[in-house]
């Protein structure tokens, strides 16, 4: 079911032409009762306020970026976005659907993730109806359908990526925020397409490991960490012994065999690569 654009009569000229047939009916009824007009005026003055009720039903209000979806008992007839006090025929049933932009925080879920470990994550949605008469006839609740079927997107997202990048060209939850955002956008766009709503936009809002094992999870990113920083520390230091042993062939400063300069390399890794200062020993004999 797709939307269509139905006119609409300003409603503001028709509450007031309805108020002066009622004052003009009122004033008959009146004067009839009074004896300043004669019984036949009764009945007529009767039904003009009847018919006046009869009319104001069909008066309404749209306010700023709201649509009023109309029927005509049960069937669609159009969707009047005119703002103000409109009117349309009285027999027509009016729902009204809000067209602003609302956003809401999914509860953070319990997924596992692709590796199979457990995690917390969770989404903020940004979205808006763009048809009002899918949102209306397509769903029962289009509001709890946005619910619903953005806790499933979610889910179905998460348990497609790992939480960590394990390769260069993987896609983690955790590395990749943009990429993941655009997949659940998608993911909600199929999703929430039949219902006439327009996903702006989908971010992850938390990301954690489930409680049970956060602490196991936070040793290994910190034994990550430790590797990684102790292979820049090893690559840098044997740089730096590359650097001074050819230093001091080339100024010939001091000439070493084979089993002296294998010395000089342990030591000077053995300072480089320490986690504290080294205390030197400072030889007061000869060289040999």
């Amino acid at each position: 079911m797709k939307e269509k654009t139905l006119g609409s009569i300003p409603g503001i000229p028709v509450v007031l032409i309805t108020l002066a047939v009622f004052l003009l009916a009122g004033w008959g009824i009146v004067g009839t009762v009074m004896g300043m007009f004669p019984m036949v005026t009764l009945l007529p003055s009767i039904l003009a306020i009847v018919g006046g009720l009869f009319v104001l039903c069909g008066a309404y209000m749209v306010e700023p970026n709201q649509a009023a979806v109309l029927s005509l008992f049960g069937k669609y007839v159009g969707t009047v976005k005119d703002n103000g006090l409109r009117w349309n025929n009285p027999f027509l049933t009016k729902k009204k659907v809000s067209l602003r932009v609302r956003n809401f925080e999914s509860g953070r879920l319990k997924v596992n993730e692709l590796d199979g470990s457990p995690i917390e994550i969770a989404a903020v949605i940004v979205w808006q109806v763009n048809d009002a008469s899918e949102a209306v006839y397509n769903v029962d609740d289009y509001e709890s359908f946005v619910h619903i079927q953005s806790e499933a997107a979610l889910r179905a997202m998460a348990t497609s990526h790992p939480y960590d990048q394990h390769e260069d060209d993987q896609i983690s939850l955790r590395s990749h925020p943009a990429e993941i955002s655009e997949q659940l956008k998608h993911h909600l766009d199929e999703r929430l397409t039949q219902a006439g709503v327009d996903v702006i936009e989908a971010r992850i809002s938390h990301l954690a490991y489930a409680p049970e094992i956060a602490g196991a999870m936070l040793q290994r990113q910190q034994a990550n960490a430790v590797i990684a920083a102790r292979t820049r520390i090893v690559s840098g230091a044997v740089g730096m012994v590359e650097m001074a042993l050819a230093e001091l062939e080339r100024t010939g400063t001091v000439k070493l065999d084979e089993e002296r300069r294998a010395a000089m390399v342990s030591n000077l890794l053995v300072v480089l690569c320490g986690d504290r200062g080294t205390q030197p020993v400072v030889n007061a004999g000869s060289l040999y």
